[in-house]
C-alpha cells in the first residue's frame, strides 16, 4: 500500500496550496492509500500560530487540517525552528512541534508530495 507524507511550505495568507493539500489528502484517504504525516515548514507554519485572525468571511484552513488530521489520526508537525525564525506564538490545538530529523525519518517508507 502507498502511503503519503505531505510538505506544506507556503504561507497559507498567500496561496490555495493548503487547500489544494486537503483535497489531495481526502481523495489520497478515500481511494486507500495512506497518509504518513503532513508537515509545515518555511511560511506553512503560520497554519499552527496562535495569533493569527482571519476575517470572518475566509476560510479558517488552520481548523480545517488540524480538524482533518484528527478525524484521521494524521500526525501533524511542524518545524519549531521556522516558527522560531518567524517569531511566532504557536497554537497548541493538534499542532506537534518537530525538526526536520524528525519529519525525514517519518519519510523512509512514503512517498513525498509537496504543496
Amino acid at each position: 500500500m502507498t502511503t503519503f507524507s505531505l510538505l506544506l511550505t507556503t504561507s497559507p495568507l498567500a496561496s490555495q496550496d493548503v487547500a489544494s493539500a486537503l483535497q489531495f489528502a481526502s481523495a489520497a484517504l478515500t481511494a486507500g492509500y495512506q497518509i504518513e504525516q503532513i508537515f509545515l515548514y518555511q511560511d506553512a507554519v503560520l497554519l499552527a500560530a496562535a495569533d493569527i485572525d482571519l476575517p470572518t468571511d475566509e476560510p479558517n484552513l488552520s481548523k480545517q487540517l488540524a480538524g482533518f488530521c484528527q478525524q484521521h489520526q494524521i500526525p501533524l508537525l511542524y518545524c519549531v525552528t521556522a516558527a522560531e525564525k518567524r517569531g511566532l506564538a504557536m497554537s497548541d490545538s493538534g499542532f506537534i512541534a518537530a525538526g526536520l530529523a524528525e519529519f525525514a525519518m517519518r519519510l523512509t517508507n512514503s512517498k513525498l508530495v509537496q504543496f
